[in-house]
């Protein structure tokens, strides 16, 4: 029986279309909010077609020294070309981008997935220090 941990697939983003980009600041100041931008095609773009596209991204941080993460947020992506018309027939479609902030007096790991209807759950992961 498969695990949850077992379904996540990671690979170097500027070589592979589905794994998350994440762009923040590799130092951030204690207790101070900073942005946090998760992309899926930043190198190479992927299809945002009916058929084929980013359902989610979803970001987490795990603190050092603490057990759990923490969900900093998800942003799901509903427009893919489908329309009443038919596939792809629609001229509205999103980009699978998103922007958090949040802020903490640790350093840890900032941990972002996403979700490929076709390709499935990808991840990957940026060090974050704090002083």
């Amino acid at each position: 029986m498969a695990e949850m941990k077992d379904l996540f697939q990671s690979a170097d983003w500027k070589k592979e279309k589905h794994v998350p980009v994440i762009e923040c600041p590799e130092k951030v100041k204690k207790g101070e909010f900073f942005l946090v931008t998760v992309s899926v095609g930043k190198e190479i773009p992927h299809p945002n077609t009916t058929e084929h596209h980013i359902r989610w991204i979803e970001v987490y941080f795990a603190p050092e020294g603490e057990k759990f993460p923490y969900q900093i947020g998800r942003a799901e992506f509903s427009a893919h070309g489908e329309s009443a018309a038919g596939p792809n027939m629609s001229t509205v479609y999103t980009f699978p981008q998103a922007t958090i902030s949040f802020k903490t007096e640790k350093r840890g790991v900032i941990l972002a997935g996403s979700y490929c209807n076709i390709h499935g759950l990808w991840q990957s992961s940026q060090p974050l220090e704090v002083g």
